[in-house]
């Protein structure tokens, strides 16, 4: 028995690189990286990380939550039917080509793809499906249970990544203000890639690939197959800087994975409660987004021209003013002794003394403080300030 759930796990891994949405995400995300860097070198004229970040970070972000969903799906033996998978599948694919990663959370496809299976199995029930090999014999026991579960258990795992990543590498972007001066905002646009581990009841597999290897286990037949789950996220902080933003959107997302995923029991009292669960999901996702938003777009810009000095909307990974701990947002009055008003005389100020910078900031509380650094001969011209302008 061991050996053959073990033969399973590898066969569906090794079908996981079959599948089209895992190369569509990786293409997408090298294009989201050719897109920032464009937009950074038009509006700073360099851009802060390399083009390719984007495809690393899919590559490297999302592992640990993908093992432990994996886990939790398999042990507790959350089967899916067939037909939900397919479009599930193809409501993230949809997402991504469309580049609309604000639709991204996988809430969304898991409830787009149960309202198109039941579209399905009422208007074509009659009518075989040769195209994902299914013909729809009514809802699976338990369907009404595993899928609300599984997507309150793909929340959390959102909102995971987006507290703890969201903020990382935010593009910083030149927007008008109110006065029609230049203002700072900050744009995440991500992709997340989870291969995840799905368990098909019965011989669903076997209809659509007859020589995938299944394991027996009681009465029943199962088939393991691993799947891209793609999460997407674009939110742009503008009134609130990105650290601040993201943690709390994030955390919010969990609260709601957390609260479906209990809800999702109620299907053991009350059997079709749990559509209602799927679909409240959706609607306190779609209004967190909303909310965090409009909220953004109103009120002032956290990071703009102040009437003294130099604003800094961003500081380059590695780059002497990194080192010296400048962050965006800050002010930059004096430079090497000289006061400073605009990007040339910043640039100039720093020539005076090309061995050793000096800088007197004005955080973002208001509060003065003195940065010093040396400066060597492989560094940024410009210490590696993008400012405003």
């Amino acid at each position: 028995m061991i050996q053959e759930i073990l033969l399973e796990l590898l066969k569906g891994a090794g079908r996981f690189f079959l599948n089209p949405l895992f190369y569509i995400v990786l293409l997408f995300s090298v294009l989201l990286g050719y897109i920032r860097v464009k937009r950074e070198r038009r509006d700073f004229r360099v851009r802060i990380d390399d083009g390719l970040t984007e495809l690393r970070n899919v590559l490297s972000e999302s592992w640990i939550h993908a093992v432990v969903l994996s886990v939790a799906i398999g042990t507790a033996g959350l089967a899916v039917p067939k037909g939900w998978l397919v479009l599930f599948c193809a409501a993230m694919l949809l997402v991504v080509l469309s580049v609309q990663y604000a639709l991204g959370s996988p809430v969304y496809a898991a409830g787009a793809a149960a309202l198109a299976y039941w579209l399905l199995g009422h208007y074509g029930a009659d009518t075989d499906l040769p195209l994902i090999g299914w013909t729809y014999s009514g809802q699976p026991e338990g369907m009404a249970f595993t899928v609300p579960l599984i997507a309150g258990l793909l929340l959390l795992a959102e909102g995971m990544l987006i507290r703890r990543r969201a903020a990382d590498d935010a593009s910083p972007l030149l927007l008008n203000t109110a006065r029609g001066l230049k203002g700072a905002a900050y744009r995440t646009r991500r992709l997340w890639l989870l291969p995840l581990l799905f368990v098909v009841p019965g011989k669903a597999i076997a209809e659509l690939l007859p020589y995938w290897p299944q394991f027996t286990l009681g009465e029943e037949t199962f088939s393991f197959i691993f799947i891209p789950v793609v999460i997407g996220f674009r939110q742009t902080a503008k009134h609130t800087m990105p650290e601040n933003l993201f943690p709390g959107l994030g955390k919010a997302v969990i609260w709601t994975g957390a609260g479906a995923s209990a809800a999702s029991f109620l299907y053991f009292w009350l059997p079709d409660s749990g559509w209602y669960v799927l679909g409240a999901s959706v609607l306190v996702r779609a209004f967190i987004s909303f909310w965090y938003a409009a909220r953004e777009r109103k009120g002032n810009f956290a990071v703009s021209p102040r009437s003294e000095g130099v604003t800094v909307a961003a500081v380059l990974p590695g780059s002497p003013a990194d080192k010296m701990g400048i962050l965006p947002g800050e002010t930059i009055r004096k430079v090497n002794g000289v006061s400073v008003a605009d990007e040339r005389e910043l640039y100039d100020a720093i020539q005076v003394n090309a061995a050793h910078c000096r800088v007197e900031v004005l955080n973002r509380d208001g509060e003065l403080r003195l940065c010093q650094h040396v400066i060597f001969r492989h560094d940024h011209h410009r210490i590696g300030l993008l400012v405003i302008r």
